[in-house]
């Protein structure tokens, strides 16, 4: 999946052996984690002005690639992790059906590059395009690196369940 636009050129292929090259070095970090945890391939390029840009184009992009990897299929919908990081403990729960975001987040100690703005951009982006609704709530922790890679490690397991075969369309009204 390729979105270009006249702030970001960004690829996402899900399945495919590549590497991860966003030119941000903590979102690399954190796509590598949560890719790792979804037990996915992943190739990711990308160019951009801004981080706010990138990191809300990538979650629009990763979300159309991910959509269009599960169309037409049954997927078991449902997907929830509990993920401890040192001080951190982040409950992370997805629904794939309909676009929403409940991000709640409270960083005491901040560590640049780790800004929960950005987090919540990606989020919210990816969000909307794959039609998921995300729960994201800090249980514990202070430091920023520890919630925000806890995080994005728990929406890799959720996304890994969620996204998985099922048996059956779940849902009572015969569609998602």
């Amino acid at each position: 999946m390729r979105r270009k636009t006249k702030e970001t050129d960004i690829i996402v292929e899900v399945g495919v052996e590549g590497s991860i090259e966003t030119g941000d070095r903590i979102f690399d970090h954190l796509l590598t984690a949560l890719f790792f945890y979804m037990r996915e391939k992943i190739n990711i390029k990308a160019s951009y002005d801004l981080r706010h840009h990138l990191w809300e184009d990538l979650g629009i992009t990763m979300g159309e690639e991910l959509r269009e990897k599960i169309k037409g299929k049954k997927i078991a919908r449902f997907g929830s992790a509990i993920m401890p990081m040192d001080d951190a403990l982040i409950l992370v729960a997805v629904d794939i059906s309909r676009p929403y975001l409940n991000l709640e987040l409270d960083i005491k100690e901040s560590e640049e590059g780790f800004e929960v703005t950005l987090v919540r951009e990606f989020l919210w982006a990816l969000a909307r395009t794959l039609n998921a609704t995300i729960h994201v709530k800090q249980l514990a922790g202070v430091n920023a690196h520890h919630i925000v890679e806890a995080t994005f490690k728990g929406l890799g397991i959720a996304l890994r369940q969620a996204l998985s075969e099922g048996e059956r369309l779940e849902s009572t009204k015969g569609v998602l």
